[in-house]
């Protein structure tokens, strides 16, 4: 059974205070600008059409929204496994709890597998190989095996990587933005756009739909509420690392949309949709660019799948401890925590062998809403007084996940329905399995008494 495991796996697995604030902010960004920037911009100018750079402004919005529900209770209750944390507090330890905790855990899954096939569509952009090349998902499978070991050697390897890569991305990103601006030239028409392109859908619930995708550029901050009480004094640093990554972010991203929106066409922007950073340094700096941009994006995929690892094999194994998913070895030997790496990277290659990047950022998308917005119900029916919480900023958050993912499953329902089903499905499946756990957990339990 899973409880017979569990009394080591918080003494042997977690160190407390082990990550430092610059190690958290380097951790949150590396998940954030692994995937995002890199494998979004083109879906979300798809959906957008030439608002594409104000649809990252406003899901930068909708996020600072959600962020309070998390620092909020993150302040007061830091600790490892803080999304599963989260939702005890406000649902108990039930089948909302355990069923939203594995929503945000598969979330992160999926994110995994668009970062590895993002890194196999740029690697195979230097070759001159486009994103339908069977090496593309080959690669994707490679990184996370490299990153599963990685993992294995233990939080300042991989809080010390995560500073230097981070620093590598954040500086190359910006060198990349300022001379795309300046090549192009930066106008208030760079900014609005031309929403008119043909191969974009374009209108409100367009622009709507780009928003909820684009969220999944910021949703890396929840790495930071996973890693809890192994950040130093988390009873502060938490928030401050949350905000300062957001910040970082944002910035990278509006400067980095400005700059493809003035060197592509939408259009342009749409046909190379995975790999469009890429096209976008052709014309600014010529070929060399486009290799250093697609060397970028390698960097940066590399550490953000490392740091969502780090992360979300925690959560699993706080899940675990705290009873509310099933626990097998399987043969293997070490603690659960080990196990549940090996889990989770099993997962990842699988999404990253059987779809494509559009699909996979879409399952990620819903299942991430749809848990945030258990998130922050939450917090407001059941948390809000001991946290002396803003009900209105909670509702705000609430009301914003609920609009930006109306009008994504609406454009879905209509162009791919596929992927409306397959979360539906997904999600059933989760809450009916969690369901029959933990009554079988309970009927156990009492047999025992």
């Amino acid at each position: 059974m899973a409880r017979s495991h569990k009394h080591s796996a918080r003494t042997d697995e977690y160190r407390s205070g082990s990550l430092t604030l610059t190690g958290s902010i380097a951790m949150g960004t590396g998940v954030m600008i692994g995937a995002g920037i890199f494998a979004l911009t083109g879906q979300v100018a798809e959906l957008a059409g030439g608002l594409f750079p104000v649809a990252f402004i406003a899901a930068a919005l909708v996020v600072v929204f959600s962020a309070y529900s998390y620092i909020k209770v993150c302040n007061a209750y830091p600790s490892v496994g803080g999304i599963a944390m989260i939702l005890k507090k406000a649902y108990g330890p039930g089948v909302v709890t355990a069923g939203g905790s594995l929503l945000m855990y598969f979330s992160m899954v999926i994110n995994e597998s668009l970062v590895a096939r993002t890194f196999g569509t740029y690697t195979m952009r230097i070759f001159g190989e486009g994103s339908d090349s069977w090496l593309v998902p080959a690669l994707g499978v490679g990184l996370i095996v490299a990153a599963f070991i990685v993992n294995l050697l233990g939080n300042q390897v991989i809080g010390g990587l995560s500073k230097i890569t981070a620093i590598i991305k954040i500086v190359g990103i910006a060198v990349f933005a300022g001379i795309g601006l300046w090549v192009s030239g930066l106008s208030f028409d760079t900014l609005t756009g031309d929403g008119g392109s043909s191969d974009a859908r374009g209108g409100i619930t367009g622009f709507l739909a780009a928003v909820a995708l684009a969220i999944l550029a910021y949703k890396g901050f929840t790495t930071i509420t996973n890693s809890g009480d192994e950040i130093k004094e988390p009873n502060k640093n938490v928030g401050r690392s949350i905000i300062i990554s957001l910040l970082i972010c944002t910035g990278l991203y509006l400067l980095v949309t400005l700059a493809v929106a003035g060197n592509l066409s939408v259009d342009e922007i749409i046909a190379a949709r995975d790999s469009s950073l890429a096209e976008a340094a052709r014309p600014a700096v010529g070929r060399w660019g486009e290799w250093l941009t697609a060397g970028l994006a390698i960097v940066a995929t590399i550490s953000g799948i490392i740091a969502s690892m780090f992360a979300v094999s925690r959560m699993l194994a706080m899940l675990t401890d705290m009873d509310l998913v099933p626990h097998r070895h399987f043969g293997m030997p070490g603690r659960i925590q080990k196990h549940t790496l090996v889990y989770t990277a099993v997962i990842a290659l699988a999404l990253t062998v059987f779809f494509d990047l559009s699909r996979i950022a879409s399952l990620g998308a819903i299942f991430y809403i749809v848990m945030d917005m258990a998130i922050h119900w939450g917090v407001f029916k059941h948390l809000r007084r001991e946290l002396s919480a803003r009900g209105w900023v909670l509702l705000t958050a609430l009301v914003l996940d609920a609009v930006v993912l109306g009008a994504f499953l609406y454009i879905k329902l209509a162009n791919d329905p596929l992927v409306v089903g397959v979360s539906v499905g997904g999600m059933a499946l989760i809450f009916g399995a969690e369901w029959w756990f933990l009554r079988k957990e309970a009927a156990s339990n009492d047999a025992e008494d």
